[in-house]
C-alpha cells in the first residue's frame, strides 16, 4: 500500500505520542493550520480504536495551546473529511485543526458554508 501518511518524516512532525503525530500543512492561506494522523493506517475515524480517539482528544487540546500561543486565533476549525465524495483526498485518517481570525476573507464562514448554499444542491441539467 502507498499511503503519504504512512510514512511521515520526522522532520515534518510538530509532536507526537505513542499512537499518533501532529504534522503542520504549511498552507499559506490557512496559516496555523495542522492535522493530527493516528500512526496505524485508519482508512477514516470511524476506524480509530478508542484509545486513537482519546490519542486524538489529547494532541488535539496540545496543539490548541501551542496555536493560541503562536498566533492567537479568534476560533477554530476541526474536520474530517470522510470518503472521496466528502473531500478525502489521502485516504488515512487525519483530523485538521485550523486556526481561524476576525480578519480573514471567510470569517464567521463555518466549515458547512458552502455546503448551506443553494448552488452546491442545484444538480447541473
Amino acid at each position: 500500500m502507498d499511503c503519504a501518511f504512512c510514512d511521515i518524516p520526522s522532520s515534518k512532525v510538530v509532536i507526537e505520542s505513542d499512537l499518533s503525530i501532529v504534522i503542520e500543512t504549511h498552507d499559506p492561506v490557512l496559516v496555523g493550520s495542522v492535522m493530527i494522523v493516528p500512526r496505524a493506517h485508519r482508512e477514516t475515524p470511524f476506524d480509530l480504536t478508542p484509545e486513537e480517539w482519546a490519542d486524538t482528544f489529547k494532541l488535539v487540546q496540545q496543539m490548541k495551546a501551542t496555536l493560541d500561543g503562536r498566533y492567537q486565533p479568534d476560533g477554530y476549525n476541526l474536520g474530517w473529511n470522510c470518503g472521496e465524495v466528502a473531500g478525502q483526498e489521502v485516504f488515512h485518517a487525519h483530523l485538521h485543526l485550523i486556526p481561524r481570525f476576525r480578519n480573514e476573507l471567510m470569517a464567521g464562514k463555518g466549515i458547512r458554508y458552502h455546503l448551506k448554499q443553494r448552488a452546491a444542491w442545484v444538480e447541473d441539467s
